[in-house]
């Protein structure tokens, strides 16, 4: 049986394989989950002797097809109790990532049968994050791109954003910035902020470069460019 935090490392190894690709170094690990490369180097050690992870010297570490099923269960337990928390007992978007990385070690394959039934099995959590299947098949990567790297007239969709900033997610909830969001970059500072109208009003925000950065975006799909059309009849 896998310890919470072997998890953990599996989880957080897949996600930044998401971003950049395998192998992932470990000073790349031991950035995101705040531990220092010594405690990152044996942990990696373990997860290859059980079989969960392939360490090439100087290069980093990849997920065996044993360790990537386990991350994808994972999370899948993590975003489906996103949605749940969210949907049902009434949680922020901001609060929910903390207690779904305490709960996501503990429920049952059952309960989390029951949970995806309840919510109508959704396909992205909260913060427009891909639930795996229950099949636990490797996500299809949507083609997205950072805010921060459009310029001025280009019209985006929010694709999803980073769950890890409880603060962050309070001020993008606040402007309106959320998965699904129809964004126009209208102006690109020297020193960094990105203005963007915010739908389909003319109401401007501002978001730090570090926030854009943060934000993934997709182009816009076909019935949503119509759509947009219509509205502006």
């Amino acid at each position: 049986m896998l310890s919470d935090v072997m998890e953990d490392y599996l989880k957080a190894i897949y996600t930044l394989q998401g971003e950049h690709g395998p192998p992932v170094s470990t000073s790349d690990i031991a950035d995101y989950l705040d531990k220092t490369p010594p405690t990152v180097t044996s942990m990696l050690g373990k997860l290859e002797e059980r079989g969960l992870v392939d360490r090439e010297k100087y290069k980093g570490v990849e997920l065996t097809h044993e360790g990537e099923t386990v991350a994808l269960e994972v999370l899948r337990h993590h975003r489906l109790l996103e949605a749940y928390l969210t949907e049902h007992l009434d949680y922020s978007w901001s609060e929910v990532h903390d207690e779904a990385d305490t709960l996501e070690h503990h429920i049952s394959e059952e309960f989390e049968r029951r949970v995806a039934d309840l919510l109508g099995n959704p396909t992205v959590d909260p913060h427009g994050d891909p639930i795996p299947g229950a099949d636990l098949e490797p996500l299809e990567q949507e083609e997205t791109s950072r805010l921060s790297d459009h310029g001025v007239g280009e019209r985006v969709v929010v694709a999803r954003v980073s769950d890890r900033d409880e603060e962050e997610l309070e001020y993008l909830e606040a402007a309106g910035v959320t998965p699904g969001t129809t964004l126009e970059v209208v102006d690109v500072a020297p020193f960094g902020m990105v203005t963007v109208h915010v739908g389909e009003t003319t109401r401007e925000q501002s978001l730090p470069e570090a926030v854009a950065q943060s934000i993934r975006v997709r182009s816009p799909r076909a019935d949503e460019t119509a759509q947009t059309g219509a509205n502006g009849a």
